[in-house]
């Protein structure tokens, strides 16, 4: 674990991002239940975390990607991190949705990109990336190169480091399961009774709960 990582990991952890339910267990959009969940999103509502996660993924685009030329953000999670991202960088950003609307102009992407851009992608959150890399496709589609995707926070799942390899797409998150559950547990934010039955979930999270 570097710096950031667990620097992060305590913020979300002081900002109560992360809850640990094993009697009442999350139902992800997977369908995979969880005893672990992390509300990345409320990290919006504490301007000391939201420009930590705005400054520090504004970095990593500027050190990995600096021919980027566009920023996009994943609905619906990550359109407010991505639009601060790409304020900071002060970069044209646009937004992809999970389908494309039934009404209006019905479009999947909102927002106008440069012909052509080179385009960093801004996840809130990896589970299984499954929805993450619709919006590299939809992006792609639409004749625009993917140079890369930044998050805050991943799971680290084996079936979404293949399923982004697969797509040949780098993934650069803050922070990641690892270090949060490290930190929760050094705190004394998660009890020492909770690491085998997460150790369980983690080593088969589909099947985990049936």
């Amino acid at each position: 674990m570097n710096e950031i990582s667990t620097r992060f990991a305590e913020m979300l952890l002081n900002v109560k991002c992360i809850k640990v339910q094993p009697e009442a267990p999350f139902t992800w959009a997977s369908g995979w239940l969880s005893p672990f969940y992390c509300d990345n999103r409320k990290t919006l509502a504490y301007p000391e975390v939201r420009t930590f996660v705005k400054e520090q993924l504004a970095r990593i685009v500027s050190e990995k990607y600096p021919e980027a030329t566009a920023i996009a953000g994943v609905a619906t999670g990550a359109i407010a991190q991505g639009a601060l991202v790409a304020d900071a960088l002060n970069l044209p950003m646009c937004y992809v949705r999970s389908k494309a609307k039934d009404h209006g102009m019905g479009n999947l992407i909102e927002g106008t990109l440069p012909e052509g851009a080179k385009v960093v992608v801004v996840e809130d959150l990896i589970s299984t990336g499954g929805s993450s890399l619709k919006a590299v496709e939809a992006l792609r589609a639409a004749g625009f190169e993917i140079l890369g995707m930044v998050a805050s926070y991943t799971y680290g799942f084996p079936v979404a480091a293949e399923a982004f390899k697969a797509a040949n797409v780098e993934l650069t998150t803050l922070t990641n399961y690892e270090a949060v559950v490290s930190t929760a547990l050094a705190s004394g934010y998660i009890e020492e009774k909770h690491v085998p039955m997460l150790a369980e979930w983690r080593a088969n999270p589909s099947e985990w709960g049936k």
